[in-house]
């Protein structure tokens, strides 16, 4: 019986090195969407969307493989059927001093761009001191060199693209923190920036961005700032699903004040979008976000939005609620 009980023990031991290196995480989101337009010739709408995903890593030493697969119902329409996709997979390894990546994987949304993903794709990154480099390239297509450093406080990166150069700085005293992000673009009047700031007074966290476009260009990025990827009038792409269309040289400002309040945390967000004559939009974001005790998050979002423009047609309230979970 001793030796069962022994060899069962080893047994459960080795099965639990075995898998020590393997890790499955994941999310689901889950919403419900109520639009009440305010033209006599929009119906009002009902939507239930849903995205998730699985993310599959093995590990081993400096070695590391993940593979990410999503499935997502943008359309909200009783005939669509979501399929899950490969999204991301990538080998990221190192050798001597050097950080190396290669595959597949997204750069991800920032409040001037849409993310892009790719195959493919090879990164090398390394640092000297308080300096890092890293090189990108994506099947010879576009290759970047990145140079940034850190000096207590203050971050600042300087990234050479194939049309042009990617500038960020950022530095935080005394509770505030700043951050600039500039893509300068060799094509003309094509230039895109934005500046954050944000910090905390009397328990409010307190966030206030601004980009700017040129007059040949459209921010279309998926950030706090709102949704604005792509935009019909930069990409010919009119995905309306979700984001706002924004014309070229349109300008975003927002504000964001943020708190607790009842085991809640409460957002309010005031986004104005101008700079084209004629085509001024806003909108305002109450946001209440709560923890379950089943483990799932629950979020309420309510949006109220003008549109001086074109698009007149899609003033009025929507009416989000999401559940949602990780693990």
């Amino acid at each position: 019986m001793k030796k069962q009980i022994i060899a069962a023990a080893i047994a459960a031991s080795m099965s639990a090195v075995a898998l020590a290196d393997i890790s499955i995480t994941g999310k689901a989101e889950f919403n419900y969407t109520h639009t009440d337009l305010d033209s006599a010739g929009q119906n009002d709408s009902d939507k239930f969307k849903q995205d998730m995903q699985i993310n599959l890593k093995g590990k081993s030493g400096d070695s590391e493989v993940v593979m990410v697969f999503g499935g997502t119902d943008n359309t909200g329409s009783a005939s669509a059927v979501s399929t899950f996709n490969v999204e991301d997979a990538y080998l990221s390894t190192k050798i001597a001093d050097v950080s190396i990546k290669t595959g597949q994987w997204d750069n991800g949304d920032n409040e001037l761009r849409a993310s892009s993903r790719a195959g493919g794709k090879f990164s090398a990154s390394t640092s000297f001191g308080p300096i890092g480099v890293t090189y990108d390239a994506a099947n010879e297509a576009n290759d970047t060199v990145k140079v940034s450093a850190s000096m207590g406080p203050v971050s600042a990166s300087y990234k050479d693209v194939k049309t042009g150069e990617d500038v960020t700085l950022s530095a935080s005293m005394s509770g505030v923190s700043v951050n600039y992000l500039a893509l300068n673009r060799d094509t003309a009047n094509t230039d895109r920036s934005v500046v954050t700031v944000s910090g905390e007074v009397a328990g409010v966290g307190i966030r206030y961005g601004q980009a700017k476009a040129d007059s040949a260009t459209c921010i279309d990025g998926n950030s706090w700032m709102g949704d604005f990827e792509n935009g019909y009038a930069c990409d010919s792409t009119n995905n309306t699903n979700d984001a706002y269309d924004l014309s070229k040289g349109q300008d975003v400002t927002t504000l964001e004040l943020k708190t607790s309040l009842a085991g809640n945390t409460v957002t309010f967000r005031n986004t104005n979008i101008d700079g084209v004559t004629g085509e001024d939009t806003s909108f305002n974001k109450f946001i209440v976000t709560r923890p379950l005790a089943n483990g799932t998050t629950f979020e309420a979002t309510y949006t109220a939005l003008s549109d001086d423009g074109a698009n007149t047609q899609t003033d009025g309230n929507t009416l989000d609620l999401e559940l949602r979970v990780a693990f």
